[in-house]
């Protein structure tokens, strides 16, 4: 592949983002034309406040899940560091990405700010970064196989465009899960190089508890919209889980930063046209209040007293060397005098 095709699909795969965008935004006009501002603003005003504590407690696990992320890659490179330093590295490395989108460039340029910092080589970051990024795959794409038996089949039938991507959708998730555990049976202990780098293939062990961590980061994430719909719509977990992970997987393939757009047009289009669009618009408006904004503000909020703190010690740490240094006078040197 030459040069010039390479800087023609990463062109083509950036801008995909902002057709997507704007491909998803009139949808959703569509969707929503006969209704109001006010009709959306009622509508989030209403949640009950029970429902918004919940889906709070709901979005507090699912980041502690976030977390354990980076608890796992530390274990699979071989790292150690305090509870509280990969916590903070993995909650605010996801507040960014969630929000920013391009996980890897966004949540990875913190994390590496971080853990070099902690002394953690920036090979060995590189590949908390890849396990990471399976390990979020595993869990959606396991739940996505899951609720496409869950989700009834007449819920996309309506639009033949979203039927064959669910399909789709599908058999990738299915592949993926099944070419990641056969490559961990069959390659165990060993390992394969990219660049400089080299990877050891995780353990099928491993891999399921990939899979577990990434699906509970699911379940808790999808839990947070779920409290807030429940007023607007009766519909039973198992197909609302199905339909929210094939809803999240589509967004974050889209290339817009938080899937924002797409993600709400996946959903809304799979609902009954009885339901009130605006209603459920207004709880996907919380949903996106509670999971991505509150999160960005409490631990970004973290950082900086983390950053300030830091600094601060250094500052001590400077005037501290600086008082006990011993004061060297340079010698002067002796003026000639004229005789």
């Amino acid at each position: 592949m030459s040069a010039k095709t390479k800087r023609f699909i990463k062109k083509l795969i950036s801008y995909s983002g902002i057709v997507f965008f704007c491909l998803a935004v009139g949808m959703l006009y569509w969707q929503l034309r006969k209704y109001s501002l006010m009709d959306i603003a009622r509508a989030l005003w209403n949640i009950p406040f029970v429902n918004l504590v919940l889906a709070s407690v709901a979005c507090l696990f699912g980041y502690i899940a976030l977390s354990l992320y980076d608890f796992l890659a530390l274990d699979y490179v071989g790292r150690k560091v305090s509870w509280w330093k990969w916590m903070l590295a993995g909650m605010l490395g996801f507040a960014i990405s969630n929000n920013a989108g391009h996980a890897v460039v966004s949540g990875g340029a913190i994390r590496y700010r971080l853990y070099t910092r902690w002394r953690v080589p920036g090979c060995d970051i590189i590949k908390m970064l890849t396990f990471s990024g399976f390990t979020f795959f595993l869990g959606y794409a396991a739940i996505a196989v899951i609720g496409y038996f869950l989700i009834p089949s007449d819920m996309f039938a309506q639009s033949a465009g979203a039927s064959i991507g669910v399909n789709g959708l599908f058999i990738v998730c299915m592949s993926v899960l099944l070419a990641y555990y056969a490559i961990a049976i069959m390659f165990k202990n060993k390992s394969i190089r990219i660049g400089q780098i080299k990877f050891h293939i995780p353990s099928f062990g491993i891999s399921v508890v990939q899979t577990f961590l990434g699906i509970m980061d699911a379940l808790c994430a999808g839990l947070v919209l779920y409290f807030c719909i429940i007023p607007y719509i009766d519909m039973p977990f198992g197909i609302f889980i199905g339909l929210y992970v094939i809803a999240m997987v589509v967004g974050v393939f889209s290339q817009v930063p938080g899937g924002i757009g797409v993600f709400e047009t996946v959903f809304m289009m799979a609902l009954p046209e009885t339901v009130d669009k605006a209603s459920i618009f207004g709880a996907l408006l919380a949903y996106r209040i509670i999971y991505y904004v509150l999160p960005l503000i409490g631990v970004g909020g973290l950082f900086f007293i983390y950053e300030r703190s830091l600094r601060a010690r250094m500052k001590r740490w400077l005037e501290e060397a600086k008082q006990k240094m011993p004061h060297i006078q340079m010698p002067h040197k002796k003026q000639k005098t004229e005789e």
